[in-house]
């Protein structure tokens, strides 16, 4: 697999030599490097380690970027060449410098994402998240999909693999029952990021410099504002701004807490069990 990449990043620089390689992330069987090149050009590779099984989340990002730069090109990095086994883009630099209007500037932009619409929820094509597949098969019924392509998708894989204590499983399971007396029934669908957290915002020198590992579909928009506030990334000058632009529903403190924790049981799976803490925190909110 290795032998593979180094192979087709040779062939992709051509006459040009590598003067810096930089790991920037090693994790998911991915490996994600800095490469600086002697004519001053910076990418990024992003590749797996070993033999991949099934979904090719490298492909999912790379369909992901090529959507969205087609319809904003200055906001996501560019695609300089990608196979099945590498995925290389350009270098956003960024050294997390913001303004002070820094939440009112990245409501313009995430609304302007947010208001290409579909009449679907669910997309052409499978996401990505934390090189975890997420089904994207259109459904006209919001509920349904969130339900079993994203709630009941990870509350599984959990169960499949290391359950949470009984008491915590039980509520899940009351809550995916009742799913329907708790969230809006047909919300606009919205085009979503899909991994819209702070270490995907990048900010250069006071300015927002761009997005980058996208895993999009089409779905509420108001579930990746929840993933914002779960990481008390935004506060009120981020919600007045974009619900200026795009209203946020009345009553979305309310079901905040079940978009939040469909990420908290992703951290449970993808990152550590101390987010089970978390998790019970939200259902003792919701239920």
């Amino acid at each position: 697999m290795l032998n593979v990449v180094e192979n087709q990043i040779t062939k992709f620089i051509n006459d040009n030599i590598i003067i810096n390689r930089k790991i920037l992330s090693n994790a998911f069987n991915m490996r994600c490097e800095k490469i600086t090149l002697n004519n001053n050009d910076v990418f990024v590779a992003k590749y797996y380690i070993q033999a991949y099984a099934n979904f090719n989340s490298i492909l999912s990002e790379a369909h992901s970027l090529i959507y969205l730069t087609n319809r904003f090109p200055k906001l996501f990095p560019s695609i300089k060449f990608y196979s099945e086994n590498l995925l290389i883009i350009d270098f956003i630099e960024h050294n997390n410098i913001k303004n002070e209007d820094y939440q009112e500037k990245l409501a313009i932009e995430i609304s302007r994402i947010h208001n290409v619409n579909s009449d679907k929820y669910g997309f052409s094509f499978d996401a990505q998240i934390g090189g975890l597949k997420q089904s994207n098969d259109f459904d006209s019924n919001w509920i349904n999909f969130f339900r079993e392509k994203r709630l009941n998708m990870i509350f599984e894989k959990i169960n499949n693999t290391n359950p949470m204590p009984r008491h915590i499983n039980k509520k899940i399971e009351k809550l995916l029952i009742n799913l329907d007396n708790y969230l809006p029934k047909n919300p606009r669908a919205s085009l979503l990021h899909g991994d819209l957290w702070s270490g995907n915002i990048l900010y250069h020198n006071g300015e927002l410099a761009g997005l980058i590992d996208p895993g999009i579909y089409f779905g509420h928009n108001e579930l990746e504002i929840a993933y914002l506030t779960w990481f008390k990334f935004i506060d009120n000058n981020f919600l007045e701004k974009y619900s200026n632009i795009t209203k946020i529903d009345k009553y979305f403190l309310q079901y905040e807490p079940i978009y939040q924790l469909y990420f908290s049981l992703l951290n449970v799976h993808l990152w550590s069990r101390k987010y089970i803490s978390d998790t019970n925190s939200l259902l003792n909110k919701i239920i």
